[in-house]
C-alpha cells in the first residue's frame, strides 16, 4: 500500500489494566505487578493493532495518565487548580498549575516507545505533548522567584530532549499532539494565543535537522473525550493557515466528523508546506459506528481530489482514549475502526493507481 496509514495513538485501556490502575491507587497492588500489568497491556493492543494490519503501531498509550499530562505525573510542584478545558457536552478536564521551578519532565516518552518496541515487529511511533499544551501550566499570576521566560526555556529544552530521545531510540515518527491549538481559538478568536502557540512550538521544532523533521508530525484535532469534543465549531479555516505554519514534516488532521471535509481540504491544498505530508482522518473515534473499508475508501478519494497522491496518508480523527479513564469507546470497537482504515485505505489506493 503505497498510502501510508497511521494510528494517533491512544487506545481504551484493557478492563485488567484499569482494574490494575484502581489498585495500585488504592494501596493493594504493589509497583511491580502494576508494570506486569502495563507490559501485558502494552503487548496486547500491540498484537491486536498488527492484526487488524496496521504497518505502523503505537503502544496505545497505556500506561499514560493522559496524552497531556504524562511528563508530570508525580510532580509535587503542582497544584489543581489549572486552566480548565470545557466541552461541548458540559463536562470538564483541568491542568494542574505549576506552583514552583525549575520545570523538568518526570518522565519522558522515549520510555513508553522502547517497552513497545519490545512488543512490535512493524515500526512503532510515539507520541508526545507539543510544548504549546504545557505552557499553560504555567500560572496567570506568576511564580515568585520563577518568571515565565525562563519557565519557556526550560520547557523548550525539555520539549525537544523528548522529541530526540524518540527519535534516537528509533521512532518511526514522533507526533506532537497539538488538540489546544483549535481550542485557543474559540477562546481567543483574535489568533493571539494561537499565534503564541505557534511561536512556541517552532521553538522546539527548528531545533532539529530538516531529516528529523520529516520523522515528526503535529497533530490536531477538535479534542475527544467522553464522546465529545471542545472545539468542533471553530472552523479551520481560521486554524489551519496558522497550523501549516509549524516547522514540521507531516501533519495529521481530524477530517472524517467535519460537515464539510471539501472546505477543509480546499483550505488544506492553498497551504500545505511544500514537501510536506497531510494525515486525513478518515475514522471518527467517538462515533459507535464503525466505518465500513468502502466509507473510508470515500474518504480517501475525497481527500486526493485536493491533495497530491505522494503527499497524502490517512489517520484516526483523534485516539480513542486520550484521557486513561475514558472509557466510552470499547477495546473492540477502536480495533475495528483501525481494521477498516487499514482496509479502505488500500482500497483507495488499489482504485487510484498508486
Amino acid at each position: 500500500m503505497s498510502i501510508p496509514t497511521e494510528a494517533i495513538g491512544s487506545i481504551p485501556r484493557s478492563a485488567e489494566l484499569l482494574q490494575a490502575l484502581s489498585a495500585h491507587e488504592a494501596g493493594q497492588l504493589d509497583p511491580r505487578a502494576l508494570a506486569d500489568a502495563v507490559d501485558r497491556a502494552v503487548a496486547e493492543t500491540i498484537r491486536a493493532m498488527e492484526a487488524a494490519g496496521s504497518p505502523v503501531v503505537t503502544d496505545g498509550e497505556q500506561s499514560k495518565p493522559s496524552f497531556a499530562t504524562y511528563p508530570i505525573a508525580g510532580v509535587e510542584a503542582l497544584n489543581p487548580d489549572g486552566v480548565v478545558i470545557p466541552f461541548a457536552d458540559g463536562h470538564q478536564r483541568q491542568l494542574p498549575a505549576l506552583t514552583a521551578g525549575p520545570f523538568r519532565y518526570r518522565r519522558h516518552a522515549d520510555g513508553y516507545l522502547k517497552a513497545a518496541q519490545t512488543h512490535a515487529s512493524v515500526p512503532v511511533k510515539q507520541a508526545v505533548i507539543a510544548p504549546s499544551a504545557l505552557s499553560l501550566l504555567y500560572p496567570a499570576g506568576g511564580i515568585d522567584g520563577y518568571p515565565r521566560e525562563q519557565f519557556l526555556a526550560d520547557l523548550v529544552d525539555e520539549a525537544e530532549a523528548d522529541i530526540r530521545g524518540c527519535l534516537d531510540a528509533g521512532a518511526h515518527s514522533v507526533q506532537l499532539d497539538f488538540t489546544e491549538g483549535r481550542l485557543s481559538l474559540k477562546l481567543d478568536p483574535s489568533g493571539g494565543v494561537l499565534e503564541d502557540f505557534i511561536a512556541l512550538n517552532n521553538r522546539v521544532l527548528d531545533r532539529f535537522s530538516e531529516a528529523e523533521r520529516a520523522r515528526i508530525g503535529v497533530h490536531t484535532c477538535p479534542g475527544g473525550d467522553l464522546d465529545s469534543t471542545h472545539s468542533l465549531d471553530v472552523d479551520y479555516a481560521a486554524l489551519l493557515p496558522q497550523l501549516f505554519r509549524l516547522h514540521a514534516g507531516s501533519f495529521y488532521v481530524q477530517l472524517a466528523s467535519e460537515a464539510d471535509p471539501d472546505k477543509v481540504l480546499s483550505v488544506a491544498a492553498q497551504h500545505l508546506p511544500s514537501g510536506a505530508r497531510l494525515f486525513v482522518g478518515v475514522t471518527d473515534p467517538i462515533d459507535p459506528v464503525i466505518e465500513t473499508p468502502e466509507q473510508v475508501r470515500d474518504r480517501v478519494l475525497t481527500a486526493a481530489r485536493h491533495i497530491p497522491l505522494d503527499r497524502l496518508g490517512t489517520c484516526d480523527d483523534c485516539g480513542f482514549s486520550p484521557f486513561a479513564d475514558d472509557t466510552s469507546t470499547s477495546r473492540d470497537t477502536a480495533f475495528a475502526k483501525i481494521r477498516a482504515r487499514v482496509e479502505g485505505t488500500a482500497l483507495a489506493a488499489a482504485q487510484l493507481g498508486v
